[in-house]
C-alpha cells in the first residue's frame, strides 16, 4: 500500500479542522502511521516464521499459532488505519461536492448572481453534521478495536510462552514467541496513542456542540431583544396616538409651585 498517497490526501482536511482536529491529524501520522511504517512491520515480520515448539509433529505449530494470534497486530493495526481516517476523506468529498455546485451556479448565473455556497469549507448546515459524524465515527473505530485487541490478547500484552494441547499435537507442547518483550511495548504505545485519538475526537466533537450552542443562544437573545425595542412605544407615538403617556404604577404626576402672593390675591377676593 502506497502510504504517501494516502497521506497526502487525508492531510487535505486539516484546512477544514479545527485545532483539535489538527492535533488528532499530527497524532496519527507522527504517533501512528508512520511508527507502523517503520518499526512495527518490521517487529512483527517473523512472528510466524519464528514461532518455535518443543515438538517435530508437523503442523502441531501451525495450528497452535493460528490459536494463540488468530489476527496478526499489523493486519489489525493497518484496517483500524485505514477505518479511522476515512471520515477525514468523507469530509474532504463533502468540501468538494460544496464547491463543485457553488462553480455551477456561478456558471449558470454569472459573478453578480446568488451563489450557493458563499464559503464551501465553513461548517454549516449538511457540512457540519458530516463533520460531527466523523469524529464520532473515528472515536467508535478506535473503541472497537481496542476491545478486539483485548479480546484476542488479554491486557494487551504477549506471553512468553504458550502452552497447546491441541491436534495433531501429541501432548501438552510448549510453543515460544519471538521477541515478546519489544511487541508488548510497541502494542501499548499503539494502545495509548488510539485512547489519545479517542479523547481529542470526543473534545472536538464536545467543541463543536458547544459553539454551535453559544451560536444559537446568542441569536436567539438578539431576536428577543429586537423584538422588545420594536414592541416599545416612543413618547413621540404616545403624543401622536392621543397625548397620552403610560406610566408606570409608582408614577407621581409633577406638582407645579404657586408663589405666596398669588395665595393671598385670591383671599382678598370676594
Amino acid at each position: 500500500m502506497n502510504w504517501g498517497v494516502f497521506e497526502g490526501l487525508l492531510s487535505g482536511v486539516n484546512k477544514y479542522s479545527t485545532a483539535f482536529g489538527r492535533v488528532w491529524l499530527s497524532v496519527v501520522f507522527i504517533f501512528r502511521l508512520l511508527v507502523y511504517v517503520v518499526a512495527a512491520e518490521r517487529v512483527w515480520s517473523d512472528d510466524h516464521k519464528d514461532f518455535d515448539c518443543n515438538t517435530r509433529q508437523p503442523g502441531c505449530g501451525n495450528v497452535c499459532f493460528d490459536h494463540f494470534f488468530p489476527v496478526s497486530h499489523i493486519r489489525l493495526w493497518a484496517l483500524q488505519l485505514i477505518l479511522v481516517t476515512c471520515p477525514s476523506l468523507l469530509v474532504i468529498m463533502h468540501v468538494a461536492y460544496r464547491e463543485a455546485k457553488a462553480q455551477r451556479h456561478r456558471a449558470a448565473e454569472g459573478d453578480g448572481g446568488r451563489r450557493g455556497y458563499p464559503d464551501p469549507g465553513k461548517k454549516r448546515g449538511g457540512l457540519w453534521w458530516t463533520y460531527l459524524l466523523s469524529l464520532v465515527f473515528k472515536a467508535a473505530v478506535d473503541v472497537i478495536f481496542l476491545y478486539i485487541f483485548y479480546r484476542f490478547y488479554r491486557n494487551y500484552t504477549l506471553p512468553r510462552v504458550v502452552k497447546c494441547e491441541l491436534p495433531p499435537c501429541p501432548n501438552v507442547v510448549d510453543c515460544f514467541i519471538s521477541r515478546p518483550t519489544e511487541k508488548n511495548i510497541f502494542t501499548l504505545f499503539m494502545v495509548v496513542t488510539a485512547c489519545v485519538c479517542i479523547v481529542l475526537s470526543l473534545v472536538e466533537a464536545g467543541y463543536l456542540i458547544g459553539k454551535r450552542c453559544r451560536e444559537r443562544l446568542g441569536a436567539r437573545r438578539g431576536e428577543d431583544h429586537g423584538r422588545r425595542r420594536d414592541r416599545a412605544p416612543s413618547r413621540a407615538d404616545s403624543a401622536e396616538a392621543g397625548g397620552q403617556v403610560f406610566q408606570g404604577t409608582d408614577y407621581k404626576p409633577p406638582v407645579a409651585s404657586v408663589p405666596a402672593g398669588a395665595l393671598q390675591d385670591e383671599e382678598a377676593l370676594p
